[in-house]
This record gives C-alpha cells, sequence and structure tokens, in this order.
C-alpha cells in the first residue's frame, strides 16, 4: 500500500517521501550559501595526515558505533569528532573523541544532534 501524494506550499503534487523541485532548489541553495562561508576541509585540518589517520581508525572500528546501538551492523565510512572541535587542534586529534559512523548516521542523525540548542 503506496501513501497518498502531497501537495507542496508551491502547489505541486508531490509523491509521498519526495521532495518537489523547490524544494530541492532551495535545499541546495542553502548549502551553496553554507559551503561558500566555510573554509575548506584542508584549511579545517582534514588533510593527507587525517586521511591516513582515519584509514588506521576505521580499520581498527570498522562498525558504525550509532547503528551497532541500534543492534544493526553496518560498516563505518566516517570518523567522527564526538564533541565538535570548531577548529581546537587538540580536541581535533585527541582519539578519545572520535567515533566511527556511517554516512548516512553522520550525515542526518549526528548533523540533528550537532543543531540543536
Amino acid at each position: 500500500m503506496s501513501l497518498p501524494p502531497r501537495i507542496c506550499s508551491c502547489g505541486n503534487v508531490v509523491p509521498h517521501g519526495e521532495l518537489c523541485a523547490c524544494q530541492k532548489k532551495a535545499r541546495q541553495e542553502r548549502g551553496a550559501r553554507h559551503d561558500a562561508r566555510r573554509p575548506s576541509a584542508r584549511a579545517r585540518g582534514y588533510n593527507h595526515e587525517w586521511r591516513k589517520a582515519r584509514a588506521e581508525y576505521l580499520a581498527m572500528h570498522p562498525h558504525c558505533r550509532e547503528c551497532s546501538n541500534h543492534g544493526v551492523t553496518r560498516l563505518a565510512t566516517v570518523v567522527d569528532h564526538i564533541i565538535p572541535h570548531r577548529g581546537d587542534k587538540n580536541l581535533f586529534w585527541h582519539r578519545a573523541n572520535w567515533q566511527p559512523l556511517c554516512a548516512p548516521c553522520h550525515n542526518s542523525i549526528k548533523q540533528r544532534l550537532e543543531r540543536k540548542p
């Protein structure tokens, strides 16, 4: 049984669970504005040294911690900073502040947690 479509605020009929073209465009524009204000990954410390440390960490901790907490086994692809480092190099490199996450957990659950006031 499929769920009924919805009507977007722009008036378009959109299949359930999908974004309207206007919503996709707004999301892209919002992302572009965010990226324009943000320093490059390299400037934030994500350089060759980080990539090497990340690969070693994921080899030792191959499964997503968040998925594991819910009884799911999924390979981690991201080394996440538990406490956002905000440019603090000591916190950035402190391995006790790292956790393995899969991309879906990092890009949804973790980001939502960090946005909470």
